[in-house]
């Protein structure tokens, strides 16, 4: 059987979205965004099919040892497309914000407040498991100098800003967390571009965070980054606009829009093997702005099961690589998952799915979760260490 019908997509999704059921029923629904419901379905489906992607990839991986695209339209969308729709999810959500500042301040401490709650507390966590891999593959082994190990788990630790090293020897690191950090720096470049993305919608911005929005910048450009992704910064930025537009709101909401959308993104599959280009960055930013005003995909996106999905999106998207990596490289073992067939690898795949759904759903409620309540809290801190600070060097001089 083919290894990359989409069959076995389809049993692993049905497999997350009953686990997702059971979640919801057993603790209850998420709360709901009334303002951006869809969003809150999609991410949950974006982050699953990323899951769905790399498990096309180790595919390939077990026998060429080479971390490449899979030889299938569909299974390289899941990955390029829903990153895709996650950078506009992104710029939607906070270019909104700064339109929204022209009627009221915007809390700037607040704001960087709770983007460091929301991913640094899961992140850190996912890089202790995966150092922890490594010693485990390095079988205790000190294979490097500690300067050199230090160096590079700290290059880890910063987002892989500056890279994303082999550690203590280990080969392919990054393919025990399949990889995935590589968006998370677009995402801290966009947070710190908004100071001066506000000045150039006409919202004032305090001068320390213009001057850090100035450093970011250049770091930026000095990092390199690929256009195609930030141009899906852009994309949702475009659809914070169209959101204001009641006839584009009318239209999105009805069911003629549902299909649209359906016929464009099966259309960007079946005629384009990759999510980088500027027909597919029209088209899937056409399907964003419609979800992003209110569009349900005959009400998918809206119900609980997705949006419990949606509430986990973060931690099934940073974990799914360690469960790939722990079932196949440790459990299994490279050369028995290499001889295994294509029904016998998705097989893996589709029992690793609700392990995943179940440990993504722990992590949110222990690890997620409880950071975000914090951000009031922290934000007072903050605020209040600032000003004690001020007051303080006022006195000096």
């Amino acid at each position: 059987m083919d290894p990359v019908s989409p069959l076995f997509a389809v049993v692993c999704l049905v497999l997350a979205i009953a686990t997702a059921y059971f979640l919801f029923k057993r603790y209850g629904k998420p709360l709901v965004h009334e303002r951006y419901a869809s969003l809150d379905g999609l991410r949950g489906y974006l982050a699953f099919f990323v899951f769905l992607h790399h498990s096309s990839v180790w595919y390939g991986y077990l026998r060429s040892d080479q971390w490449k695209v899979p030889p299938s339209s569909l299974y390289a969308h899941f990955g390029q497309s829903s990153v895709a729709f996650f950078f506009m999810i992104t710029g939607f959500l906070f270019f909104s914000k700064l339109i929204d500042g022209r009627a009221r301040e915007i809390d700037w401490g607040r704001l960087f407040v709770s983007r460091f709650l929301r991913l640094v507390p899961l992140y850190l966590f996912v890089m202790l498991v995966m150092f922890s891999l490594v010693v485990v593959v390095s079988r205790g082994v000190l294979n490097e100098s500690l300067d050199e190990l230090a160096k590079n788990g700290l290059r880890w630790l910063a987002f892989t800003i500056l890279g994303a090293p082999d550690l203590n020897g280990v080969p392919h690191t990054s393919s025990i967390v399949a990889g995935v950090t590589w968006s998370l720096p677009y995402e801290w470049f966009f947070y710190f571009s908004l100071p001066l993305l506000a000045l150039s919608i006409g919202v004032r911005a305090p001068l320390p965070y213009v001057l850090l929005s100035i450093l970011a910048t250049v770091g930026l450009i000095l990092w390199g980054p690929g256009i195609n992704n930030l141009l899906f910064f852009a994309g949702g930025m475009t659809a914070s606009v169209a959101v204001r537009s009641d006839s584009i709101r009318r239209f999105a909401e009805s069911r003629l829009a549902s299909v649209l959308c359906l016929g464009i993104l099966v259309a960007t599959v079946a005629t384009f093997p990759s999510a980088r280009g500027v027909i597919p960055l029209v088209t899937l930013s056409a399907v964003f702005v419609l979800i992003a005003c209110g569009n349900t995909l005959f009400g998918v996106l809206t119900h609980p099961a997705s949006r419990t999905l949606g509430e986990m999106a973060y931690s099934i998207y940073l974990l799914h690589g360690i469960l790939l990596f722990a079932v196949f490289r440790l459990f299994i073992g490279t050369a028995e998952a290499a001889s295994y067939s294509p029904i016998e690898h998705w097989a893996v795949a589709a029992c690793i799915t609700p392990v995943l759904i179940l440990t993504s759903f722990a992590t949110f409620k222990l690890i997620e979760n409880p950071a975000m309540q914090q951000t009031r809290a922290v934000s007072q801190w903050v605020r209040m260490r600032g000003a004690a600070l001020s007051r303080r060097g006022v006195l000096q001089r």
